[in-house]
């Protein structure tokens, strides 16, 4: 029977408190101020799952930063005295700072956006190609292995030269445009012409 008693006064005060809550007049509850009434300096997983691990315990150390309503007392004391130099200007000259400080952030807006399409041009100025790939893969293939070379020689460098003349290993190809050098101990008159170049008259061994 006591626990029947203790039931019933249990559910009728549930009842009440219900009717309380939902009442049009009963102020939201996420409105009202909360009082911490016992402050733990143990781990509390509850407090842990309902903040989503932000705060571990609910001691005397973040009680005042969690369940704070007003700024701090210095942070308080600037925002009055901005609040009173700002009270002290008139329209007319908040109008001309207003003014002042808009020119000056579009002056900046418009120098950064010079500035990044300068550096926007320059960088497609330093990836724009100055050369022809195919000029120089025809340069390279020219020197390399003589593709598209002409194989006609100059006039006079297909000469034949007989064996038994001395100083037939000096010939050069294609000098035709050289100056002519005469030989050492023979005249210049008798000095046979191969190729643009004279040679030592037989039995005389010569000096290009």
């Amino acid at each position: 029977p006591s626990v029947l008693d203790s039931f019933a006064l249990l559910s009728g005060q549930l009842n009440t408190l219900n009717k309380v809550l939902k009442h049009e007049k009963t102020p939201l509850l996420r409105n009202q101020v909360i009082i911490p009434l016992v402050l733990s300096p143990d781990r509390d997983e509850e407090i842990m799952r309902q903040t989503e691990g932000r705060v571990p315990v609910f001691s005397h150390e973040v009680v005042p930063d969690h369940l704070r309503t007003k700024p701090d007392p210095e942070v308080e004391e600037q925002e009055k005295q901005l609040i009173t130099d700002a009270a002290r200007i008139s329209p007319d000259a908040a109008q001309k700072q207003i003014q002042s400080l808009n020119k000056m952030c579009s002056n900046l807006l418009e120098k950064i956006s010079k500035e990044e399409r300068e550096s926007e041009s320059g960088g497609l100025r330093q990836n724009k190609q100055t050369f022809n790939p195919a000029d120089t893969n025809a340069l390279v293939a020219a020197v390399a292995f003589g593709k598209g070379l002409s194989n006609r020689r100059p006039p006079g460098s297909g000469t034949s030269v007989q064996p038994g003349q001395p100083g037939a290993g000096a010939i050069i190809a294609g000098a035709s445009g050289m100056q002519q050098v005469p030989m050492t101990g023979a005249p210049a008159q008798q000095q046979p012409m191969l190729a643009g170049v004279q040679m030592a008259p037989a039995g005389q061994p010569g000096k290009v």
